[in-house]
């Protein structure tokens, strides 16, 4: 009787992971790659200036800074490896961290900048026979970390500088002044509201999180979100059992991963921008503001319908940085730069990673069901 019970849900539990492995088989970087050479194509057709790529010189400033950028993207990449293993309490070795990184960030890299790639990482993460708490702690603190690295950052840059690191003073970025002001309060509430949920589930009362989550799915046209909310409840009730667990040097050391990678990652922008523009950052609060404009962009684009906010960070760049770089061609080329380090980068880098992981879990899932039938 019991293996007849067990059996449908062992079935319908296949099917959701052949679901998921075909969601980030490394074919779904087509539409992104197309969105993204669309966008550049014409915006390079539309603002192409040839007396402005002839100023351009490269020099030793440039080598530079440019290979400073790149050193940032390395150091950013293993400092969320370090994050995994630490995290994993070393149940990866570090070149296992490393892969899974790359992975992490493909899945993030096809899906939709509002959805984010967690869900596709718990799964990934949940292939690598970690426990269910573990698999859960992972995802969950880590999504906690980054929204705590925001609105910490983010409430003492505006406490330096105001509202001129949101956006440059006088110039309408496509939202209107005070459209773009309302998105980044949109944004920042809607990071504050996240983080402080899940904070308050990891560490104090994760069943009221839970109770909340299933609340608001009563509604009638939320019901049908329900049995995920339910399943979402379940993971923050694991990985609070699992938290309480941890010493101090486990959270230290996780919180110091995620920043730096943070930091490299506006860094990066931020090395680009001066290496094409010598002299346009002349001290440290300059560099710290410049910054400052970088993350508040980040935050705003961050509801981007589109895989990766491919398209979107491309033509939303040259206007917030419109006061550092006013010339539209050589902000398109340092957004191109960008965005090939930090995203084009991660898609090329997962098609030569992800089908041999993916075809060594499709015949793992084929040998598990002849073994359950």
């Amino acid at each position: 009787m019991a293996k007849e019970v067990n059996k449908p849900d062992t079935n319908n539990s296949f099917d959701e992971q052949d679901e998921m492995l075909k969601s980030i088989r490394v074919s779904r970087i087509i539409v992104p790659m197309l969105i993204g050479a669309g966008v550049v194509g014409y915006m390079f057709y539309s603002q192409f200036k040839p007396e402005e790529f002839a100023k351009i010189s490269w020099t030793n400033h440039t080598t530079f800074w440019v290979g400073f950028a790149v050193f940032l993207l390395f150091v950013r990449h293993m400092a969320y490896a370090s994050r995994l293993r630490i995290l994993s309490e070393k149940a990866f070795s570090w070149k296992k961290c490393i892969e899974l990184v790359f992975i992490w960030e493909f899945s993030s890299a096809v899906s939709p900048t509002s959805v984010g790639g967690s869900a596709a990482a718990l799964f990934v993460l949940s292939q690598e026979k970690l426990s269910t708490a573990k698999t859960t702690t992972i995802v969950l603190y880590s999504a906690v970390q980054d929204a705590l690295f925001f609105l910490v950052t983010l409430l003492v840059f505006f406490m330096i500088f105001g509202i001129g690191m949101i956006r440059p003073d006088g110039v309408d970025v496509g939202l209107g002044v005070q459209g773009m002001e309302y998105a980044f309060m949109g944004a920042y509430a809607f990071v504050l509201i996240y983080g402080t949920l899940f904070f308050y589930g990891l560490f104090i009362k994760p069943t009221i999180v839970k109770t909340v989550l299933v609340f608001f799915t009563n509604f009638k046209w939320l019901k049908r979100f329900q049995p995920k909310m339910e399943a979402l409840g379940d993971d923050v009730v694991t990985a609070s059992k699992e938290m309480k667990q941890k010493s101090w040097p486990f959270h230290v050391g996780s919180i110091l991963s995620t920043s730096t990678a943070w930091i490299c990652r506006f860094g990066l922008l931020s090395c680009l921008i001066i290496a094409l523009k010598p002299g346009i950052i002349e001290n440290f609060m300059g560099e710290m503001k410049l910054m400052a404009r970088l993350e508040s962009m980040f935050v705003i684009m961050a509801g981007s319908p589109t895989p990766g906010a491919v398209g979107v960070a491309e033509f939303t760049f040259s206007k917030f940085v419109k006061d550092y770089i006013p010339e539209q061609g050589l902000a398109l080329i340092v957004a191109s730069g960008w965005r090939f380090m930090t995203y084009y980068f991660y898609l090329l880098i997962g098609t030569l990673i992800i089908p041999n992981w993916i075809r060594n879990l499709i015949n793992q899932r084929k040998l598990d069901k002849l073994k359950k039938k």
